[in-house]
């Protein structure tokens, strides 16, 4: 007797989404829990696992179609599989190429998989700079993009294909002036949709400061192997600036609250947001009650959190809520910008690049690594006042340390 597939059930929060890959077809045997699908929403990307052992029978839904919560999407037979029967065919060398072992298979991403697949690329030829070599849009995209140069080569295809990519049914011009029309993901439409938000329901202004990284970095310098001997992760800057805030917001709990409506929203925990860079785009995980978590754990859980974002990992209740975030374009490259409000949320800290500058301390003109900070917040709620105060004690908290660990 047949077996319905179905996509699990969404949270409210979600209403739909896109299938956006089968990693199985018609009639190949699937074991129990492995990965039939993956489902795009404007949140997180869901998985569709096999109930049990068996054959996949029916495909119900087509990549690209838009799926709802509990909708069967396939049918299954089920029935025992042979220990060999999920097993790759061997593949015969020639004399003039070889085969791969599966250890030797490059890991992908799903995002550079489906864009190795468009431009029908060889994997092996692209360097990855994932968790142990797995490979990432990035990495393509910068294949592509260094293939495109003057003087280069076009990017090696794979055995047997055609000299111009296959076609993705997008809407492609062609001639001195290429361009091409591609949908755009849940995920990027539902950035879009919250970043016009923001600008319209909020009244945002930006107040600005700088940050002597000087004593962090001394200290930083001077514990990080026996941190890292002793916790296993690395000491950062972030740890650093997520405690200061947390004790700004105990200080101005303002900026820690939100606007519903007539009403404002104090909110008695810190649960704070830290942008990540994905290959499908901006995700806010939430470090849930950071004011109880040492500086190890903080390290521990946004390392977590940015490699996992890579893979497509995160669970929607990680990157659901949040009472004030916290964006790094340092890491980019930023000297300085001004973040937009993750609404409801009343503020966002941007930190920037650190750039050796000259400065004047007791009347004398030295270099100091310095790094210019911003504060982005809703002027419905949070006055200029309590604004600036808000950054000159995460100033005062990083360039002094102990100031944090003393409570003064």
């Amino acid at each position: 007797m047949a077996i319905d597939i179905k996509v699990a059930q969404f949270p409210e929060s979600v209403s739909e989404g896109t299938l956006i890959e089968w990693h199985k077809q018609p009639g190949e045997t699937v074991r129990q829990d492995e990965l039939l699908a993956e489902i795009e929403t404007d949140k997180v990307v869901f998985e569709v696992n096999a109930p049990e052992d068996g054959v996949l029978d029916d495909l119900l839904v087509q990549q690209g179609d838009t799926v709802s919560s509990e909708q069967v999407i396939a049918r299954m037979q089920p029935g025992d599989v042979p220990a060999s029967a999920t097993r790759e065919p061997a593949a015969t060398p020639t004399d003039t190429e070889t085969t791969a072992t599966s250890d030797d298979t490059p890991r992908l991403a799903p995002a550079a998989k489906k864009l190795i697949a468009e431009h029908d690329l060889d994997a092996n030829l692209i360097k990855g700079t994932g968790k142990d070599g797995r490979i990432l849009k990035e990495d393509v995209q910068a294949y592509l993009d260094q293939a495109d140069k003057p003087g280069t080569t076009e990017p090696s295809r794979q055995p047997g294909s055609a000299s111009a990519p296959p076609s993705t049914g997008e809407d492609e011009t062609q001639g001195e002036r290429p361009q091409k029309r591609v949908p755009m993901s849940r995920l990027r439409a539902r950035i879009a949709e919250r970043l016009v938000e923001a600008q319209q329901t909020a009244a945002i202004l930006t107040t600005f400061n700088e940050i002597d990284m000087q004593p962090v970095m001394d200290l930083r310098a001077r514990y990080k192997e026996k941190f890292e001997k002793q916790h296993g992760v690395k000491l950062g800057f972030m740890s650093f600036f997520i405690k200061a805030c947390l004790e700004a917001l105990q200080r101005f709990p303002e900026i820690n609250a939100s606007i519903d409506g007539e009403e404002i929203i104090y909110h008695g925990f810190y649960d704070i947001g830290i942008a990540v860079g994905s290959p499908r785009g901006l995700v806010v995980p939430i470090l849930r009650d950071a004011d109880t978590l040492s500086m190890a754990a903080i390290e521990k859980q946004i390392a977590d959190y940015a490699e996992r974002a890579q893979t497509g990992k995160l669970s929607l209740d990680e990157i659901t809520g949040g009472t004030f975030s916290i964006t790094n374009g340092g890491i980019f490259g930023s000297l300085l910008s001004t973040p937009i409000l993750n609404p409801p949320q009343s503020a966002i800290l941007g930190m920037h690049k650190i750039e050796k500058r000259p400065v004047v301390i007791d009347d004398e003109i030295v270099i100091r690594p310095m790094m210019y900070v911003a504060l982005s917040y809703d002027h419905r709620l949070v006055d200029g006042r309590e604004a600036v105060q808000f950054l000159m004690t995460i100033k005062e908290g990083v360039e002094d340390p102990a100031r944090m660990l003393l409570n003064v």
